[in-house]
């Protein structure tokens, strides 16, 4: 009887010590993240018959084991995921926003006090001081554009170098992991009945951290607790005790798109970052779609400065009587025109691509993907997926009309099947942006010729120069035929008519024409004149004696200021992104769209974050150490202890007892 009590009294004993080393864990763990906290597991002994009587031999402890709901878990990886994501993008948009907002006022400002200045030099042509004033100012929009493109570009890089560190790092916590998978599946092996805890939780730390950078997916196999671990879309990491890593690989074509590669034993091949979720998925989303259409918004602007100003700068004179040279670096040099296109590294000839700008305001930021299959050239849309068959290798130049660029093989004839290129028609544009005059008396203030109406005109019609091929021509045109008289009148009715004379009479071959009422003559041209010009509205003379009359007259000189006004009245002229935009308007919606999407995603990570709480909240709940709890715990089986201590103290005073009787 006193042997019973004693094993009795040494089994809640053990069990109470136990209890209380566990409660002690508990509580020293009580700050560690993510600790689970741990449960005895406590069972009576099976009793002994004694007689007709089955009497209690006292207790064991059959588990100690994590108090963990798999599905509060899984509710908290997805919350933590999203909220990892969310806060990612918004902390980058948060600065490519700043930047975008510092940069684009100080390129507002410049614009307007560029235009300031060639409004100055309509009004006095011949000050060299506002000249040189509109060069400083024309230097100056160069110079932010350039900054603001360097610092998008060092964006880009801080992504990818980003997207390098969370590679090496899943990389590493891939490895733990397959180490983890091996320890556990060892203690399992080794038949021990209870369960490695402390290695689950720092298994679950490490799917906390990298669930942090990509979404992660777990399978658990029941019998030796090995976990395989899949991320994004169902891609394995960890297979068992198989542990795969992860790289950062050059883009192709363009080796800044860089692109993350899942490598095992004997393959590798290449993730698709966006699907990841997490950190990553917010890089790439970030990188690829808002960092890149704000930088080719930036790069269509300068592109379009360039082109706008450079034309109009043509149609006119300079102090000395020539011809506008450029303001800014042409658009179209060979390797401007080459950098737009960039082959796969795996095409199967050397073939490459130039593309040249035709219409300015017809390009957009659109980027495309040119494919030789064999018999024509194919080029699609990669926003809107419009492909368009252009023809064989060798049949180009390849004139787009519709996107304003014109394609030609650099080596024409040489395709093969298979070749593909990544076209973005405004690559570069910004970081060429340069200035390039530097003479104040080469800006062309004034125009070559202008048009005079008769003082007895009686309708409200105009003759309109529309284009100007060489001013230099078209000044000596109409000094040598002057007068140049454009003269209409309403030949039938609803029908006008048309004719140019010179001093000497009609023109020879003759210029002659009609147009219907309420419409125009469209472009007229003079053939060896240098210039186009365009007759509108009713001009409704009295008979071909009584005709409306414009005079086409040589308009140089020091103090015509016309080219000027032509040039500064672009700052209002939609000739950006189709035609759609001022130069003002492309810079304000990049700005505005850039901080819209901040707003979204700041408001977006703050709902993410609240989730992730409740969800964390929820698992601590069942999961998480309770101090008033594990304090009352160790109460309780502190008392339980000494009981059982005590127990032992009369099973040996029995038990004295006993052998004294026997003396």
């Amino acid at each position: 009887m006193a042997i019973d009590l004693f094993n009795t009294g040494t089994s809640g004993l053990l069990a109470s010590q136990q209890q209380l080393a566990t409660v002690g864990h508990n509580i020293a763990n009580v700050n560690t993240d993510g600790y689970s906290r741990q449960s005895v597991e406590q069972n009576q002994a099976l009793g002994n018959y004694q007689g007709n009587n089955l009497i209690g031999s006292g207790t064991y402890v059959q588990d100690i084991s994590r108090v963990f709901n798999s599905f509060t878990y899984r509710e908290q990886l997805i919350t933590q995921n999203n909220a990892s994501y969310s806060n990612k993008l918004s902390d980058q948009l948060d600065q490519l926003d700043a930047t975008m907002s510092t940069y684009g006022t100080q390129i507002s400002n410049s614009l307007d006090s560029f235009y300031g200045a060639l409004h100055s030099i309509a009004e006095q042509p011949d000050d060299i001081t506002l000249r040189s004033m509109a060069l400083t100012q024309a230097e100056s929009i160069t110079v932010q554009v350039q900054d603001l493109q360097s610092n998008m570009t060092n964006l880009t890089k801080t992504a990818n170098n980003e997207l390098v560190q969370m590679a090496d790092r899943i990389s590493a916590i891939s490895a733990e992991i397959g180490q983890l998978n091996v320890e556990i599946s060892g203690m399992q092996a080794g038949n021990l009945s209870g369960e490695p805890n402390d290695l689950l939780d720092q298994r679950n730390r490490l799917l906390n951290e990298l669930n942090d950078y990509v979404k992660v997916t777990t399978l658990e196999d029941p019998n030796n607790g090995v976990m395989t671990v899949m991320i994004g879309e169902g891609q394995t990491l960890v297979a068992g005790t198989t542990a795969l890593s992860m790289s950062v690989v050059a883009g192709d074509p363009d080796p800044l798109d860089v692109q993350l590669q899942m490598n095992s034993i004997n393959s590798s091949y290449t993730l698709q970052g966006d699907t990841l979720g997490g950190a990553v998925a917010a890089v790439f989303d970030f990188r690829d779609n808002t960092l890149k259409q704000a930088s080719a918004d930036i790069d269509l602007l300068a592109m379009s400065i360039t082109d706008t100003m450079n034309q109009v700068q043509a149609d006119g004179l300079d102090l000395n009587g020539l011809q506008g040279a450029d303001i800014f670096a042409d658009i179209n040099t060979t390797s401007a025109t080459q950098s737009r296109s960039m082959g796969h590294s795996d095409n199967p000839s050397a073939t490459s691509l130039a593309v040249t700008i035709t219409d300015m305001t017809l390009v957009t930021t659109d980027e495309y993907e040119m494919k030789y299959n064999g018999v024509n050239y194919e080029l699609t849309n990669l926003s809107t997926g419009t492909t368009t068959a252009l023809g064989a290798t060798g049949a180009g130049p390849f004139a787009i009309p519709a996107l304003g660029i014109e394609i030609s093989e650099v080596t024409p004839g040489t395709a093969m099947d298979g070749d593909t290129f990544l076209i973005r028609p405004t690559q570069n544009a910004a970081e060429d942006f340069k200035v390039n005059l530097t003479d104040p008396e080469a800006i062309a203030a004034s125009s070559p010729i202008q048009v005079t109406a008769d003082e007895n005109n009686v309708s409200a019609g105009s003759v309109t120069i529309t284009d100007i091929t060489d001013p230099v021509l078209a000044q000596t045109f109409a000094q040598t035929n002057a007068p140049i008289t454009v003269d209409v009148y309403e030949s039938a009715p609803g029908v006008f008519s048309y004719q140019v004379t010179d001093s000497t009479g009609p023109l020879l071959p003759p210029v002659t024409g009609t147009y219907p009422a309420g419409g125009s003559s469209g472009p007229i041209t003079i053939a060896g004149a240098g210039f186009e010009f365009e007759i509108t509205g009713d001009l409704a003379g009295l008979g071909p004696n009584a005709r409306e009359q414009f005079v086409i007259g040589d308009a140089f000189g020091a103090g015509n200021g016309n080219n000027m006004l032509a040039m500064a009245a672009t700052q209002n002229e939609a000739v950006v992104n189709g035609s759609t935009q001022t130069f003002a308007q492309l810079v304000a919606s990049s700005v505005s769209t850039v901080g819209s999407e901040a707003s979204l995603t700041e408001n977006q990570a703050l709902t993410a974050d609240a989730m992730f709480e409740q969800a964390q909240s929820r698992h601590q709940a069942v999961s998480g150490v309770n101090l008033d709890e594990e304090a009352a715990n160790m109460l309780k089986y502190q008392q339980a202890y000494q009981a059982s201590a005590q127990i032992i103290t009369v099973a040996q005073t029995i038990f004295d007892t006993i052998l004294s009787s026997v003396r």
